[in-house]
């Protein structure tokens, strides 16, 4: 029988950021918020913008703190859940090498590297030989008609639409058991759209658990097969804050 355990845990999820440029204002943007992932489902974000959907994804992948509950992701290796709010930075690391795959909105550059070499360096994590992981990646960025001529660029130079395809080849290549999207289709043309959605159907029937943000109505009842919408937790400006805080909108520092 299939294990259909929740991969991600969100209980009580609550984020104030402090605006220190005014006055040390705490601004409440997501208020006890709670959900379950589970293996072969798309869960949707909703709601407008400025409810806190993006900090959301960067909290469970350990790059915002967060003001208040746990964020318990599965680790299919040990069978162990991990808070990744309490976890130590070496842990967290661990997880987004090979449990907890992001696709942000904007690619990050490395300069000099070649676009393939980009999209091939997660599957490394996995002990994919480098020559199976290149053609791993070819295939993929084939799927998203990125031209094979710009494969051996580095994409400093691309089009927005390109480095976007090179952000989704890179953040789907790899069999992660957890996928987060951040509006990865926001910067595509109605065709490349359509590949995208179609990787993220075969990913769900994979079994992979994906949780996204989908801003299109219409896409998003394509893709979802669960909505929450984020209006119910929305939160809100709190008092001024003096002296020493609980709490902060500080960074815990990438490490991947």
């Amino acid at each position: 029988m299939a294990d259909n355990r929740p991969v991600l845990r969100v209980k009580g999820l609550g984020k104030t950021f402090i605006l220190h440029q005014q006055g040390g204002l705490a601004l409440e943007v997501i208020h006890a918020l709670s959900f379950d992932l589970h293996p072969g489902e798309v869960l949707a974000l909703a709601g407008p913008s400025g409810l806190g959907k993006s900090s959301i994804l960067k909290m469970i992948t350990g790059n915002y703190l967060c003001s208040a509950g746990s964020i318990l992701v599965q680790d299919p290796e040990t069978g162990e859940e991990v808070d990744v709010t309490r976890a130590a930075p070496r842990r967290i690391l661990a997880l987004r090498r090979r449990v907890l795959g992001h696709v942000s909105q904007f690619l990050r550059v490395i300069p000099r590297v070649p676009t393939i070499d980009i999209v091939a360096e997660p599957l490394a994590a996995f002990d994919i030989a480098p020559a199976e992981a290149k053609d791993l990646a070819a295939t993929i960025l084939a799927r998203l008609n990125l031209p094979e001529s710009l494969w051996s660029l580095p994409p400093a130079t691309f089009s927005g639409g390109e480095k976007q395809r090179v952000n989704i080849a890179r953040g789907l290549v790899a069999p992660y058991p957890v996928l987060l999207l951040d509006e990865p289709t926001a910067s595509l043309d109605a065709a490349n759209q359509a590949v995208v959605e179609e990787l993220i159907a075969e990913k769900r029937e994979g079994g992979v658990a994906v949780l996204g943000i989908f801003h299109d109505p219409a896409q998003r009842a394509r893709i979802a097969s669960r909505v929450i919408d984020l209006g119910a937790h929305a939160g809100k400006p709190v008092e001024r804050i003096g002296g020493v805080l609980n709490h902060d909108a500080g960074l815990r520092p990438s490490h991947a």
